[in-house]
């Protein structure tokens, strides 16, 4: 692997760097270290498709065995990303061999940068508790950059290309989940979306996914309840609140927020992050997204089956029916009278709340632009 650097990072390695070598694109990469948040970040960026690797918090002894760390980090954004593991695998074997040299001409130089500046901006993604940032790897490499005249390409899906060439078949085979999500608005409105996701997900990933399916502009705090299948022998009751509507016992509550743990329950509460959906699904087939804590949108999450070999790496959304209410319309109460002023044009307040559902993004639910962004968000 032939790894490109600047004069900071081979400053910081205390190398002397080898004279230039041609490599294969595919496994030649350019290196810049910067410091973000009193940091040591590595930002990696592949010269045939420009697919970014971030490294986060490097201590002495990471640039000591920058080699392994190198192939650890390309390792776990790889699996991250759903790729088989036998492809990942041959791929990191035939790149065992470093060589560190100079950066090789201003145009890489500038892609490279290109892809710092992303880190920066993208900055509140980057993870404390590990060196491998597989997350903002895999955001960074979903943005559209410029690749010559009038020219665009998306980096993820260069390197997908890439990697089935060399591999010769396709990369992806994942566990993903059915889910259908209902949002709960009694009986005069039905509002769902039947939607496949990859079951490595992490639950704050799943929440971006809902928003993304329901059209929230993730405005409010949100949490989730996983509930066993079983109905409890204890009756639900006004002291009760976090039981399943027919008497489900919920097992955890997943918070978004540490100020959460400031109003406990008597159900376990956990940080969302970091945990994934396998931790809990399919074990259990009933959770509950709950969003803005004001309006109070409560969401029926049932798992409908399991897919063992879904081949892309993405959420897909299969279905779904109903608009979603406009953000801060003041409940199901709210949008009740939200939706009887747009009945009646002669109402004097029609025009204003056609004009105010329309900043908030109130529309009818289209599919297309819901599979487009949870392809490209994730």
């Amino acid at each position: 692997m032939l790894i490109q650097c600047t004069k900071k990072l081979l400053d910081q390695l205390d190398i002397k760097p080898q004279s230039h070598i041609e490599a294969e694109p595919l496994f030649s990469w350019h290196a810049h270290l910067l410091t973000i948040n009193r940091r040591k970040t590595v930002v990696l960026v592949n010269d045939q498709n420009r697919y970014a690797i971030v490294f986060h918090g490097l201590k002495a002894k990471d640039f000591k065995k920058l080699d392994e760390v190198l192939l650890q980090g390309i390792r776990e954004t790889f699996l991250q990303e759903g790729m088989k593991e036998e492809i990942v695998e041959k791929f990191l074997l035939q790149s065992k061999e470093f060589t560190y040299t100079k950066t090789k001409d201003r145009t890489s130089v500038a892609r490279m940068n290109k892809a710092c500046e992303n880190v920066q901006f993208f900055e509140e993604l980057l993870d404390s508790d590990s060196i491998f940032n597989t997350r903002m790897s895999m955001r960074v490499s979903r943005d559209l950059v410029g690749d010559g005249k009038n020219k665009y390409i998306c980096p993820n899906e260069e390197m997908y290309k890439d990697l089935e060439l060399f591999a010769g078949e396709p990369i992806f085979r994942t566990k993903a989940v059915q889910l259908k999500v209902s949002l709960k608005l009694g009986k005069k409105r039905n509002v769902w979306r039947r939607i496949v996701v990859p079951v490595n997900i992490t639950f704050d990933q799943l929440h971006e996914f809902l928003q993304t399916a329901f059209g929230w502009q993730d405005y409010h705090l949100h949490e989730f309840y996983v509930y066993e299948d079983a109905a409890s022998v204890h009756e639900r009751s006004i002291n009760n609140f976090v039981y399943h509507e027919k008497g489900h016992k919920p097992i955890i509550n997943l918070v978004c927020d540490e100020e959460a743990f400031a109003y406990p329950n008597d159900v376990e509460m956990k940080l969302e992050t970091d945990i994934k959906l396998s931790e809990y699904i399919p074990a259990y087939k009933k959770l509950e997204y709950n969003y803005d804590f004001g309006d109070n949108w409560q969401h029926e999450i049932k798992v409908e089956k399991m897919i063992d070999d879904y081949d892309v790496n993405y959420p897909v959304c299969l279905e779904g029916e109903g608009s979603t209410p406009p953000e801060d319309v003041g409940g199901e109460h709210g949008y009740e009278e939200f939706l009887k002023i747009l009945a009646n044009p002669k109402h004097p307040d029609y025009k204003h709340m056609v004009e105010w559902g329309e900043l908030q993004g109130y529309g009818d639910f289209d599919i297309g632009k819901v599979n487009h962004i949870l392809k490209n968000r994730w």
